[in-house]
């Protein structure tokens, strides 16, 4: 795949009506085009265990997207079928469902319920002691790490009503499908799909075991009933929806009783999250909380049903047509990657140029082996003296992140050296992307390309430099192929 044919030939404005996914989505707040949705997802089956494992790269930890990594009591994956869909894998600790059949016809059930504001059960594996449930892939985190770990800003409050008003859409759907159970629902069960919008993860429609614990979190958020009891009652779900609303309004996850005297105190004001001040009217704010006081009662049958939770909410929507990616600050389309990315791919995806500047460092000339020992075989010469040199503070600079000297050197280096360096193209590249000259680090990365022409870093970096130009769809595509370039290595290298 030469420099000639490279997508960056073919580039189109990111304000092109064709490359602009928004008018097929249904309206934010608007319930209708179910079946549509439901169309597009897969019908469920039963996966073969290796098909699972290929999928995640053997279960490998670099591909774990629980929250609490290899610690998770049921660990959740990310992997790539065969047909190029990515998916999450919830792999339940060995013994959890000793009876196949069983856990079978339970996923099985699960898969039926199908909805737009629910990430669907697609599929299940069940061969010797494993257990998986595969389900669809959500690219933009959970309601845990919006809410209590973000990077750029705080969830907004009209995205906060938003994920109240989904999630209790979810829950309706549910009851109306006489699946009135939901275990352990919290804010690591709400996830956020390509577009921005919240999904209530199926996997909580499961238990954690045939005869295991419904609840996995701190007892001082556990539904009063289940401490008595055990059980798990349908009553229990509204007291846990509750919980998520404290962290709504709050942004931090605060135990009920000390909500529920904060409360009674009157002290809402000292309930909400400080950075939402200026951001909704007291009165939606008073209202959003006297919903949580009332899911939130310890006697089960004074708490509301999942009807009075939507029509509670829904007149707190004040932004209805506004595109939750654009509320959550998501680049527009994110669109999921066909493809497992490497450390490197990763860190280019998410625009992290310090980790890329890591990577760069530790991976060295690597790549050009062959190549780099060609000067071995040169005549001695000043000359070649001159470019090692040249070389050499070439990458002392670019060690010590001075990157305006960095292309100054790699800038003498390629008019000197006799073959080119794909490794000098793809620092100068980088130290033009430090110094804000993305089109000169385009043409660097394409160059690269020419040098080594299935190199997965060529590809990562034409990616970077598109972005950085607002080329989000291009530089998609050049992800997509800098992972499948890598796949094909790892491949070759396995057989």
């Amino acid at each position: 795949m030469g420099c000639l044919h490279s997508k960056t030939t073919h580039l189109h404005s990111p304000d092109d009506p064709s490359s602009q996914l928004d008018s097929l989505k249904p309206d934010p707040g608007n319930g209708n085009n179910e079946g549509e949705e439901e169309d597009r997802v897969p019908t469920f089956k039963e996966y073969g265990l290796n098909e699972l494992r290929k999928a995640t790269n053997g279960f490998s930890t670099d591909y774990i997207v629980s929250e609490s990594g290899e610690k998770a009591p049921n660990v959740v994956y990310r992997g790539k079928l065969n047909n190029n869909r990515l998916v999450a894998v919830k792999r339940f600790s060995k013994q959890s469902w000793p009876d196949a059949q069983q856990f079978v016809a339970e996923a099985a059930g699960v898969g039926k319920v199908r909805h737009k504001r629910l990430v669907n059960l697609i599929g299940c594996c069940a061969e010797g002691d494993e257990r998986l449930l595969v389900a669809e892939y959500m690219p933009n985190d959970t309601l845990s790490k919006h809410l209590f770990h973000w990077d750029k800003q705080p969830l907004p409050w009209e995205m906060r009503v938003r994920v109240a008003y989904y999630i209790a859409q979810a829950l309706d759907h549910c009851d109306a499908e006489n699946r009135k159970i939901y275990h352990d629902l919290n804010a690591y069960r709400v996830l956020f799909d390509e577009d921005g919008d919240p999904r209530l993860s199926s996997f909580g429609l499961m238990k954690n075991s045939r005869d295991g614990k419904s609840y996995s979190t701190n007892l001082a958020y556990t539904p009063p009933e289940f401490l008595r009891t055990g059980r798990v009652i349908p009553e229990s779900v509204i007291y846990s929806y509750g919980t998520v609303l404290l962290d709504l309004l709050s942004g931090k996850h605060i135990p009920p009783s000390h909500a529920l005297d904060l409360i009674r105190g009157k002290s809402v004001l000292c309930l909400m999250d400080s950075s939402l001040e200026g951001q909704y009217e007291n009165d939606d704010a008073t209202k959003m909380v006297e919903l949580a006081s009332k899911c939130l009662q310890s006697e089960a049958r004074d708490r509301p049903d999942a009807k009075f939770l939507l029509t509670a909410v829904a007149p707190l929507q004040k932004q209805k047509e506004v595109a939750s990616h654009v509320l959550m600050g998501l680049p527009k389309n994110t669109v999921v990657l066909p493809t497992m990315l490497s450390p490197l791919g990763k860190a280019c995806a998410r625009m992290d140029l310090s980790a890329v500047h890591d990577i760069l460092l530790k991976t060295g000339y690597k790549d050009e082996e062959g190549a780099e020992n060609e000067l071995s075989f040169q005549e001695w010469t000043q000359q070649v003296q001159d470019m090692l040199n040249t070389k050499k503070f070439g990458d002392i600079a670019f060690r010590d992140k001075d990157f305006k000297s960095a292309i100054e050197y790699y800038s003498k280096l390629v008019g000197m050296m006799s073959v080119p360096s794909a490794t000098v193209f793809a620092r100068r590249a980088f130290s033009y992307l430090m110094n804000g000259q993305a089109e000169h680090a385009l043409r660097d990365a394409m160059q690269a390309q020419v040098c080594i022409p299935e190199w997965p870093t060529a590809f990562y970096f034409q990616a970077l430099a598109l972005s950085k130009l607002g080329m989000e769809t291009d530089a998609q595509d050049m992800l997509n192929d800098g992972a499948a370039f890598e796949a094909k290595r790892h491949n070759s290298w396995r057989s």
